[in-house]
């Protein structure tokens, strides 16, 4: 598989989250109630019903750790075609490549997708001589729970907890392990236009997982990188923002910073761990240029 495909693929998640149509999806599905809102939203005639199909381009920068606790960085300016599918149950939108299994005002249970950039492990002081670190796909079942009144259909924040299966990308898709990540994220609309939003969340690895990031083999071991046999457990603590605007029916921009904390992680004393909290940030913009004349359901 070529590197520009690996790349795609990473590339995935961002891009069916950040289109002008699905962050407008977002922005009617998620609003409070306007009593509860009139400091933070301008009240808007309600949008129409988004296209069933649309397609375009994507274009960003993205800069992060090379794993949660590493001196190095991850990263990687691209631009790519975009296209995103709102069928009943067949859903590529809003952060799911997959099925879309059960949806209710209050709950929605679907198939989501991650990925995170690899990293060489000659460009690693901490993993010199070690194998490289591959582009990570993660995949599998992801749960969202409204908060608040959700009589309307309609919540401004909400819990999402993710179960995924992690495949390597770059070794022919070999297993790495499952990974959990639960999440609150919370919605805010600006009178500027600006759609912001928070996300706390976490993330754990079974053993195979923290294996991954963590372990040194005997056969690895340095002078300055003991052995270490890695602990499943808590991986990362996560604080994210995002911020996006539309300036034409067509056209958005985005920007977001997460912070990572290793710190009272299950491996925090790793030797493959040089710091305790990392940062990324991405910019970039999402241009529609056709859709379907027909509207989908929802």
């Amino acid at each position: 598989m070529s590197r520009l495909t690996l790349i795609a693929i990473a590339a995935i998640p961002m891009m069916v989250f950040l289109t002008p149509g699905a962050l407008a999806q977002e922005v009617s599905e998620q609003n409070t109630p306007e009593s509860n809102r009139v400091e933070l939203v301008v009240v808007e005639p309600v949008a129409p019903r988004l296209p069933l199909w649309e397609a375009g381009v994507f274009g960003a920068g993205i800069s992060q750790p090379a794993y949660p606790g590493a001196e190095e960085r991850a990263n990687l300016l691209l631009g790519l075609p975009l296209f995103i599918y709102r069928g009943e149950y067949l859903r590529i939108d809003r952060g799911t490549v997959g099925v879309r299994a059960i949806k209710t005002p209050r709950t929605e249970v679907d198939v989501g997708f991650a990925a995170s950039l690899g990293s060489r492990a000659a460009d690693s002081e901490a993993r010199r001589g070690m194998d490289d670190l591959g582009t990570l796909l993660e995949f599998g079942p992801r749960l969202k729970i409204n908060l608040g009144d959700v009589s309307e259909g309609r919540s401004d924040s909400r819990i999402q907890l993710a179960l995924r299966s992690v495949f390597d990308a770059d070794d022919h898709f070999s297993y790495r392990g499952i990974a959990f990540e639960p999440q609150w994220v919370r919605d805010m609309h600006l009178p500027n236009g600006w759609l912001v939003s928070t996300n706390l969340g976490a993330v754990f690895g079974d053993q195979k997982l923290a294996d991954t990031f963590y372990r040194v083999a005997p056969s690895e071991a340095t002078p300055n990188r003991p052995r270490y046999d890695a602990r499943s457990g808590l991986i990362a603590l996560r604080a994210s923002l995002f911020a996006s605007r539309l300036f034409t029916p067509d056209v958005r921009v985005f920007s977001y910073l997460r912070l990572d904390s290793v710190e009272g992680a299950a491996n925090q004393n790793s030797p493959l761990v040089r710091r305790d909290s990392g940062w990324s940030v991405g910019l970039g913009f999402a241009w529609t240029l056709s859709h379907s004349e027909r509207s989908a359901k929802d």
